[in-house]
């Protein structure tokens, strides 16, 4: 099982890696989808997140004052090159690692489905995620508290029904659309919520 995850997440890093290596500089100052970010900075924050071992997850967070704003905007300084080139090669160096913080093994699709669209999306650009990669991250993020980065309040009392999975997921007012998009909705990403339709959807946007 374990190597089943790891699998869909080398494949996906291996992706992104392929779409950063034809952009220019110029567009890895483009604001992304998450927050503040610029595109450099996220592919930082998957750098960090690659490098991430239990220990060392516990340490930063002490460091940081139990904050994960901080801890993550410290990786983010930690780990962005000098220049966009030097940040993805450090991503080309942690491409196939197999570490992570103390939490459910899931959370690493999390990591680079989210944010691959928080990159790609913004820049115009498109890709194909496996299917199972998607439902699981999915899957995770409506159980996790938001507290811990998933969407548990926020989907409460709703059903999302995606389109292109033969898949449910709660009771309530229903919200449809493919699951790469239920999921960016759901992970606080408002400009998926257009791609949806529904009774629930205003309920859902005003959580988002």
């Amino acid at each position: 099982m374990n190597d089943d995850v790891w699998s869909l997440v080398h494949a996906e890093r291996a992706a992104l890696i392929e779409d950063l290596t034809r952009l220019d500089d110029e567009r890895w100052d483009h604001p992304s989808l998450c927050g503040a970010w610029t595109v450099h900075d996220v592919v930082a924050h998957l750098v960090d997140t690659a490098r991430t071992t239990r220990l060392g997850f516990v340490s930063a967070m002490v460091r940081a004052r139990f904050d994960f704003d901080r801890q993550n905007a410290r990786g983010v300084e930690r780990e962005r090159g000098g220049s966009p080139q030097e940040t993805l090669e450090r991503l080309r160096q942690v491409a196939s690692r197999r570490s992570g913080p103390p939490a459910p093994l899931d959370t690493r699709l999390v990591e680079e489905v989210v944010h691959g669209e928080d990159i790609r999306r913004p820049l115009g650009l498109t890709h194909t995620y496996r299917p199972e990669a998607v439902v699981r991250s999915l899957r995770l993020q409506v159980r996790t508290s938001a507290s811990f980065g998933g969407a548990k309040e926020r989907v409460a009392g709703l059903r999302l029904v995606p389109s292109d999975v033969d898949l449910s997921i709660g009771e309530g007012p229903e919200v449809c659309g493919t699951a790469l998009s239920l999921l960016l909705a759901v992970s606080g990403r408002r400009e998926a919520l257009d791609e949806l339709d529904g009774p629930g959807v205003a309920a859902l946007r005003t959580a988002a």
